[in-house]
């Protein structure tokens, strides 16, 4: 059953279109994450949902029941959704225990504290009751705020870049706890985000926007692997598109040579086309039969990104682990990895 359902939304502000033409649905308990850079609208789109922004055009459904459209507007505070804001917006002269239940109004004083003793425990934060705000850690009070925002049982929980001012490391562990936690409680959230792991962490379904339209709405493994848009390719992981042809026997002529297993869709012999390339796609292979040189190195741990140069001068990437260690300027063999390829047509990106 859909649980949020937007068709065609448009969000106009100060005589500009901020979102266009949106569409999509999360089922009861999905996880859903916008993506995408700064401007591209989604921010917007979260608060349209919440009831803080008029439509234009379009309609929002909550349940079975229309909560935006040209016509009719829900306040937001009788929607039934909860919000997670990047700056947590904690109550600093309220212990833990109050900042939870300040949403539970008609609750009674041991319903309050058993909903707020259950939350706690689902936070790994039991006993931190009697504290307040500034005595947490920020990863603390990100806790905190998630379990506010719960304490209610929202039909619908919104969380804006939750967990932006969290250090990398943070973020991506406390989005796998805030995961479970969601699912522990069954709620249906959609995130905000433009940090790519904090997405895949969370997400069953994920979407990318850009100047206010999606470009495609998917699972996250959809997104990576089969990306409907140049834009989409460029944006999620790292890749490159490296220019091709496809051939007479239907196959893409390249700088890495001849490629198979093209889904054409239409293309013809001769068309120029953009084959996505991502780095997990090559590897270092001295018995590779591709030759190219190191013209650049990125060191991140466990593995070294190189962008290798082929012999038209075209530049890939590639990783390799990082106990091998190849300088800039040397020859290395690349062997493929192409299980799948997805083309573009050259140049194509218009959105």
């Amino acid at each position: 059953m859909n649980l949020l359902k937007l068709e065609h939304i448009q969000v106009e502000l100060g005589g500009s279109t901020i979102v266009d033409d949106v569409s999509f649905t999360l089922e009861e308990g999905e996880i859903g994450c916008l993506l995408g850079p700064s401007g591209c609208g989604k921010t917007t789109l979260l608060r349209a949902v919440a009831g803080f922004e008029q439509l234009t055009g379009g309609a929002i459904e909550l349940g079975d029941k229309v909560v935006s459209n040209g016509k009719a507007h829900v306040d937001p505070e009788h929607r039934g959704v909860g919000m997670v804001f990047q700056d947590f917006a904690l109550f600093p002269h309220l212990s833990v225990e109050d900042n939870i239940s300040f949403g539970l109004r008609n609750a009674s004083k041991q319903e309050k504290r058993k909903r707020v003793g259950e939350l706690l425990k689902h936070i790994g934060l039991e006993g931190y009751g009697p504290r307040y705000p500034h005595q947490l850690s920020g990863g603390q009070q990100q806790r905190i705020a998630l379990a506010r925002a719960l304490a209610p049982r929202p039909r619908l929980l919104l969380l804006d870049e939750p967990f932006s001012s969290l250090d990398a490391e943070l973020r991506e562990s406390l989005a796998t706890e805030v995961r479970a936690l969601l699912k522990k409680e069954n709620i249906t959230a959609l995130l905000v985000t433009h940090d790519q792991q904090e997405a895949f962490a969370m997400a069953d379904k994920a979407g990318m926007m850009y100047r206010g339209r999606l470009l495609q709405w998917d699972t996250p493994y959809g997104l990576y692997h089969r990306p409907a848009h140049h834009l989409v390719a460029d944006f999620i992981g790292h890749g490159v598109l490296l220019r091709g042809a496809i051939t007479e026997d239907a196959k893409v002529d390249t700088a890495l040579g001849m490629l198979n297993g093209a889904p054409l869709n239409g293309l013809k012999a001769g068309e120029a086309v953009d084959v996505l390339v991502r780095p997990d796609d090559i590897i270092i292979d001295d018995e590779g039969a591709l030759k190219a040189t190191i013209a650049a190195r990125g060191f991140r741990g466990a593995h070294f990104i190189y962008t290798v140069m082929l012999a038209d001068g075209s530049n890939i990437l590639c990783m390799a682990p990082s106990h091998y260690q190849y300088d800039v300027g040397s020859t290395v063999h690349l062997r493929l990895n192409l299980d799948h390829l997805v083309l573009f047509h050259a140049g194509y990106c218009d959105t």
